[in-house]
């Protein structure tokens, strides 16, 4: 019997790619990894207005549609954790189980909205190079940047190849995302919770206690990992994902 589909959702401000590992190691069934509006081989739309939570929402019930897929294992990082709440909240039929991945529930503070809007003016001035020049430190782990150059090089190249537009409209995306605490009691399918014990931007504490608002779901920490675990430790990240789809057949 094979494993359910699985949707991947990746985060910002990356593409499709950053799922390569689990693209080879989870051929036993469907498995989808799409580019988001903005991002990679994806079209992008020019006005940061049309970029949102519900709107890459609705893009992905769109694919589910076009391959026939009644529900799916929603897994996202990051960015792709919070379209993964916008699923639930909206579609919530449509998703058979969750993993969530180095993300949060909570919305953007004051603080961090800043931090938007100067990364935004950041890459309309200078471009996409100047975004990896700033976020590569926070995403990967130390462990990773010391002593995994190639990790390093593919994460650099990545950001760098991302449209501007959809950079931008990413983080628009990211500082009007609603709060979705209120949503994790309500949870009612199975949910894995990964994070990275290194991780910077959403710390492995954090995550925990996310993971204890969330009726049943179980909480895993990948060692010697960032922001970014299923490129910096694929294989712990595939094993964990192999154990729970099985659970699932």
């Amino acid at each position: 019997m094979s494993n359910p589909a699985l949707l991947l959702v990746h985060g910002f401000p990356f593409d499709r790619a950053m799922w390569r590992h689990q693209l080879a190691a989870l051929a036993d069934g469907e498995c989808l990894a799409p580019d988001l509006r903005g991002a990679g081989s994806a079209p992008a739309p020019q006005s940061p207005d049309e970029y949102s939570m519900a709107a890459y929402a609705r893009d992905l019930i769109g694919l589910l549609d076009e391959r026939r897929i009644g529900s799916a294992v929603v897994c996202g990082l990051s960015m792709g954790g919070y379209i993964t709440f916008e699923l639930l909240r909206q579609f919530p039929r449509r998703v058979r189980a969750v993993v969530l991945c180095n993300t949060k529930a909570t919305a953007d503070t004051p603080g961090a909205k800043l931090g938007r809007d100067a990364l935004a003016e950041k890459a309309r001035a200078r471009g996409a190079s100047a975004v990896a020049q700033e976020l590569v430190a926070r995403v990967l782990g130390p462990g990773t940047r010391q002593k995994m150059p190639k990790v390093v090089r593919e994460v650099t190249e990545m950001i760098e190849r991302q449209p501007v537009a959809g950079i931008v409209g990413a983080l628009r995306a990211l500082r009007e995302r609603p709060d979705s605490t209120p949503l994790l009691s309500k949870i009612s399918v199975p949910v894995m919770v990964v994070a990275g014990d290194a991780d910077q931007i959403t710390p492995a504490a954090g995550m925990r206690e996310m993971a204890d608002a969330i009726p049943g779901a179980r909480f895993i920490q990948i060692r010697d990992a960032g922001h970014l675990t299923p490129l910096e430790q694929p294989v712990a990240v595939n094993t964990a994902l192999a154990g729970f789809l099985a659970e699932l057949r």
